[in-house]
């Protein structure tokens, strides 16, 4: 009898598509999830974690009582503006995520940043995935940075960019961007950069570098035509803090909006002015946004809106305009097309303003985009404004929600944003009724409450 020699276990194999990273136990030629063919690459062993030699043994656990609290532990940036979204600075071993347009000026702002940080002392190290060292040098140039301390490193290679890391032990690493490395030691190597599969081996690899070493991890994220984060959504999962660059790339002013922080409050927003030396800081964003507008001039309105948790004075323009065309036109830039239809609308029914001959156009001035619906008695006036060819007192403000039947429904922090105003010189303010029943402002400025759109429009134009 023949007896059958064991020698050890064989790790099983397994099938890991190169696109969206979804394993299978058989080979085929199209990958079941994502339906791409030709993806499965085979792989014998356990799954990898990381790549070797760049993380040590996990840490024991700790009893959460036991854990000191730093509430100072922050690196500043060295721009007032970004250190105010992000709660104060960075906060060491994080991971941030930056997102937005094509040359909106994500890779400027972080240059800038990481060359403050070095001035100040801390190491930056600049992981160039799409630039080379010597072009990243002319753009420094360029922004009148000299680069002491900031280290280029021009690589798409994680796991060796993370070996050199570790030996210049930076206080922030920054990585231009996450759609251009890839991980080369782990199931995904053979698919290319910027996969669905790369960018959560990639994203999860410096995620858990970061956590270790108490780098952090800035990532710069191409985004999709919608303005989405490209690639899985898991990714924004994965990071401790997400932030948008916004803005008009024909206006020079940029909004640096927190969508998911960790470590402090999303409701921050920082505003940036596009200038020949890079992005600066805007301390005083209402005076920017109103400094040209015009005195007695119909179709404009100043709305005081609350971006995040600071108010900011925006001058809202509209324009009627009579077509022949059978269906006219609604554009709005910088608002929600479909309030601009139902405003459109309740002036229609309500005002009886005859605008289904005309042509309305809306605008935010200064490339910014408004949210809130507060800005609707705003955007009302504007075009009733327009219409009438009669401007609103250029002393003004002007803030409420506008109903369905016209009436006109309470804003949240009135006093914040009538403080805002009188600062900069406005005397009178066009408010809902029901605003004053919830909560008494203390303010210098006169109230002219209205309980609907009607009264409103009576108020502003006499």
């Amino acid at each position: 009898m023949t007896t059958r020699t064991t020698g050890p276990p064989r790790d099983k194999s397994i099938f890991a598509c190169s696109e969206c990273g979804n394993e299978t136990a058989k080979w085929a030629g199209r990958c079941p999830a994502c339906d791409a063919w030709n993806t499965l690459v085979e792989w014998s062993g356990p799954r990898a974690e990381s790549a070797p030699g760049l993380l040590s043994a996990a840490p024991d656990p700790v009893e959460m009582s036991r854990l000191d609290i730093d509430h100072e532990l922050r690196l500043p940036v060295g721009n007032s503006e970004f250190d105010r979204v992000l709660g104060g600075g960075i906060v060491p071993g994080s991971l941030v995520l930056l997102g937005g347009d094509p040359g909106i000026g994500k890779s400027t702002l972080l240059l800038q940043a990481a060359a403050s940080v070095a001035a100040a002392g801390g190491t930056v190290m600049y992981l160039a995935g799409e630039e080379s060292a010597s072009q990243v040098r002319m753009r420094a140039a360029r922004l009148g940075l000299t680069g002491e301390g900031l280290f280029v490193y021009p690589e798409t290679a994680l796991e060796g960019a993370l070996r050199r890391a570790a030996e210049l032990s930076p206080r922030i690493l920054v990585v231009d961007s996450i759609q251009t490395v890839y991980c080369t030691e782990s199931e995904t190597g053979r698919s290319t950069p910027g996969s669905p599969a790369q960018l959560r081996e990639s994203t999860m690899l410096l995620m858990r570098w970061a956590k270790e070493t108490g780098v952090a991890v800035i990532l710069i994220g191409h985004v999709t035509k919608d303005g989405d984060i490209a690639g899985p959504r898991i990714l924004e999962h994965i990071v401790d803090v997400v932030l948008y660059l916004e803005g008009d790339r024909f206006s020079p002013y940029r909004l640096l909006r927190g969508v998911k922080n960790r470590f402090g409050s999303t409701d921050e927003v920082g505003v940036f002015e596009m200038a020949g030396d890079g992005l600066r800081a805007v301390d005083n964003p209402s005076q920017a946004f109103i400094a040209e507008r015009g005195a007695g001039v119909a179709g404009s309105c100043v709305v005081p809106t609350l971006e995040g948790s600071r108010p900011v004075l925006v001058e809202v323009q509209a324009l009627t305009s009579p077509t022949v065309t059978p269906v006219p036109r609604r554009s709005a830039t910088g608002l929600d097309s479909g309030r601009l239809l139902m405003i459109t609308a309740v002036l229609t029914r309500r005002l009886g303003l005859p605008l289904a001959g005309h042509d309305v156009i809306a605008n935010v001035v200064g490339g910014l985009r408004i949210g809130e619906p507060a800005a609707d008695l705003g955007v009302a006036l504007a075009i009733a404004s327009s219409h009438r060819d009669a401007p609103v007192a250029a002393d003004t403000v002007v803030i409420g929600e506008v109903g369905l039947t016209g009436e006109l429904r309470s804003v949240a922090f009135l006093e914040r944003r009538l403080t805002e105003a009188d600062r900069l010189g406005f005397k009178r303010c066009i408010l809902p009724e029901a605003t004053l029943h919830r909560q008494r402002p203390k303010t210098r400025i006169e109230l002219l409450p209205a309980p609907g759109l009607r009264e409103a429009c009576r108020l502003a134009f006499g």
